[in-house]
């Protein structure tokens, strides 16, 4: 491995651990480009593994985590099927309904969307990125609550 390789893998290993920090979640994944670079915490007085591996992604869908067992609505929501049409988050961060506190939400169940039009952000390392609607349609479902920490890829908001 050539050491301009190893210096992005270690920045970027450091930039995962801050948004696991900042957003306090237990393990940030991502994958691009054949990496795959995985971040957790560990309990207090073990040590986290940590894993990155280069290789070509797979064409399957990932599988579901195992159900957390810290809460029972925490496992019936992993058993909850997700819908072809969820539109899905695009990074590790937390999720804003509404472009301030106390305002109007972007959108609300039943609202007609255009392609293009904001649902909703997400807030990683203090900036804000718009989730956009993949498509026209009807929003049938908002899987999140505003200020929810998410993963990169689980399911935010239903338009059919």
């Amino acid at each position: 491995m050539s050491t301009a390789k190893t210096s992005l893998d270690t920045g970027l290993v450091r930039e995962l651990a801050a948004i696991l920090r900042d957003a306090d979640l237990g393990e940030v994944e991502i994958e691009h480009d054949g990496l795959r670079i995985r971040v957790s915490k560990a309990a207090p007085g073990q040590l986290a593994p940590m894993q990155y591996q280069y290789a070509p992604a797979p064409a399957a869908a990932p599988a579901a985590a195992p159900a957390s067992t810290t809460s029972a609505d925490s496992s019936a929501d992993v058993a909850a099927p997700v819908s072809k049409n969820a539109v899905t988050s695009p990074m590790v961060g937390t999720v804003y309904l509404s472009p301030e506190p106390g305002s109007k939400a972007f959108v609300n169940v039943g609202d007609k969307v255009k392609k293009g039009d904001t649902l909703m952000l997400v807030e990683a390392m203090k900036t804000f990125n718009p989730v956009e609607a993949p498509q026209a349609g009807t929003v049938k479902e908002i899987i999140v609550q505003d200020s929810q920490p998410v993963e990169f890829g689980e399911p935010l908001i239903v338009i059919e």
